[in-house]
This record gives structure tokens, C-alpha cells and sequence, in this order.
């Protein structure tokens, strides 16, 4: 058995196999009649063999990536989904995770690696990553998470008109939101966060259906998750839009997203010196 690039694609029993270099990178490509596209960057050259062959009967196409591929390249790979093992990216992963989900907001993350940290897990899904999996897993579980990260995301497939709440005009061609010029740089998970909360016309959404949008499956007790984003949330919008508040807490249930004109503070005046 050779290295990591064996993938090979197969339609209607012929076998499929073209090898392309570009930029260095090498990758053998299936064919797909649904059009769903994969990228697995992995050394188990068993996982891969039989993920590639569930791929295949899935009607997905992929690609192999070699072991040193920067973000950009990922960046411009034109997949639905990207199936990482963290353990090949070293010690700066989290920030190779971090540049690929903000570059690529619309694609689908899934980690699958050995060895983790509870902290680097939650990092890395704060970040954007879609699900993580842990080694030994089994490539049709590992199959079906890449499928319902791609569901989740074309089931949030948008109209690309921006809108504008009080001072924030929402982007959706650009994954961002805006005060005037100013970029409030939010990142992959906030503007999903604002997404939501647009979608929902001044409904006030409960704690556990954001959980559940935004990472796809039910919210664990006493996760803080939610409050951290929406938190992060309000203080971008309230640094780009000071004189109005945004987002309104509904204690016990959850959030809402309202425009208003913030009450100004009153100002306390000191004393005159004598």
C-alpha cells in the first residue's frame, strides 16, 4: 500500500483516476452526480480506503490533500466539506483551522483525529468547526456528520441581499456585518449568530434552538456556548453602533435581537472646585 494519496473514484464499475498537480498539490479526484465535493486531509491510509469508498456510493467526489497544505490552498479548493486530522497540521492547527474558517465561512469542517484536549475542542468549534470527531471512528458515522454539516449549511442557503438592522447592514455576500465603513470583523460563528437572529424577526429564540442551529445537535447542560457568542456578539455590535442596543436577554428563555435607540446614560458632573 502507498502513501495517503490511494483514493481512487469508481462510476458504474470503471475506474476512475486522474492525478492533478497544482501549486503542489497532488490529488485523485472521484466522480460525483450530485455534485457534493470533499477534501480529507489524513495519513490512515485504512480510513481513507474505506471513507473513499463510501464516498464514492454516496455520490461524492474527493480529494486527498498532501500532508503540507497551507489555508490558502483550502481556500481556493472548490469542496463542500473538509475532513482534517489536526495531529498532521502541528502545533499551530488552531490557527490553520482558524484562517481556513474565516476565509471559507460557507464550507463544512469536520475534525477527526486521535488525541485532543476538552479545551482544544471547544476552541476549535468556537472557531467554526462544524464536528469533531475522536480515532477509532467509524468512516460511516464519520460519512453521515459530513453530510448533515453540508445539509445544515445549504438548509441556511441565503438570498444575498444585505439588510439592515438599526445601524448594522448584514452581508451576506461577504459573511460580515457593517457599521457604516467600519467592518465589525465578526467571526464564522458570530455572523451565523446574527444570521439566526435576523431570520427570527424579533422572536425571542431559546438558549437550546441556537445550540442547536448553530452546532447541530442537542445542547449539553449548563453549556455556556450560547451566552459566550452572544456576548461577543453584543459588545462588536455596541463598539460599531454605541447609540443603539441590539440584542435584548429574556432571563430564563433567551435571546432577541430588536434595534433600539439606546437610553442615553446620564452624565454625573462633579463638583466645581472651590
Amino acid at each position: 500500500m502507498e502513501d495517503h494519496r490511494i483514493a481512487q473514484g469508481r462510476t458504474g464499475g470503471a475506474l476512475l483516476e486522474s492525478e492533478e498537480v497544482q501549486g503542489g498539490l497532488s490529488a485523485v479526484v472521484g466522480v460525483s452526480p450530485v455534485g457534493r465535493r470533499a477534501a480529507i486531509l489524513d495519513s490512515d491510509s485504512g480510513l481513507l480506503l474505506v471513507l473513499g469508498n463510501r464516498l464514492e456510493r454516496a455520490g461524492w467526489s474527493y480529494e486527498v490533500l498532501p500532508r503540507k497544505v497551507s489555508h490558502k490552498t483550502i481556500s481556493e479548493l472548490e469542496i463542500d466539506a473538509l475532513v482534517v486530522d489536526v495531529e498532521l497540521l502541528g502545533a499551530g492547527r488552531l490557527k490553520w483551522i482558524e484562517r481556513v474558517c474565516r476565509e471559507r465561512p460557507e464550507l463544512s469542517v469536520i475534525v477527526c483525529t486521535s488525541s485532543s484536549t476538552v479545551a482544544e475542542r471547544v476552541r476549535a468549534l468556537r472557531l467554526g468547526v462544524d464536528d469533531w470527531l475522536a480515532k477509532p471512528c467509524h468512516p460511516e458515522e464519520l460519512l453521515a456528520r459530513m453530510e448533515s454539516a453540508v445539509q445544515r449549511r445549504r438548509a441556511r442557503a441565503r438570498d444575498l441581499t444585505p439588510s439592515l438592522i438599526g445601524e448594522v447592514e448584514i452581508r451576506p455576500d461577504r459573511y460580515q456585518a457593517f457599521a457604516g465603513e467600519l467592518n465589525l470583523g465578526l467571526t464564522r460563528r458570530e455572523y451565523q449568530l446574527i444570521e439566526l437572529f435576523n431570520a427570527a424577526q424579533g422572536e425571542v429564540l431559546p438558549r437550546e434552538r441556537i445550540y442547536e442551529c448553530l452546532w447541530g445537535y442537542e445542547m449539553v447542560r449548563n453549556d455556556r456556548s450560547v451566552d459566550v457568542f452572544v456576548h461577543k456578539l453584543r459588545r462588536k455590535l455596541e463598539r460599531g453602533s454605541p447609540e443603539w442596543a441590539y440584542i435584548h436577554t429574556h432571563f430564563g428563555i433567551g435571546y432577541r435581537l430588536a434595534p433600539e435607540r439606546a437610553v442615553p446614560s446620564e452624565k454625573v458632573l462633579e463638583p466645581l472646585a472651590a
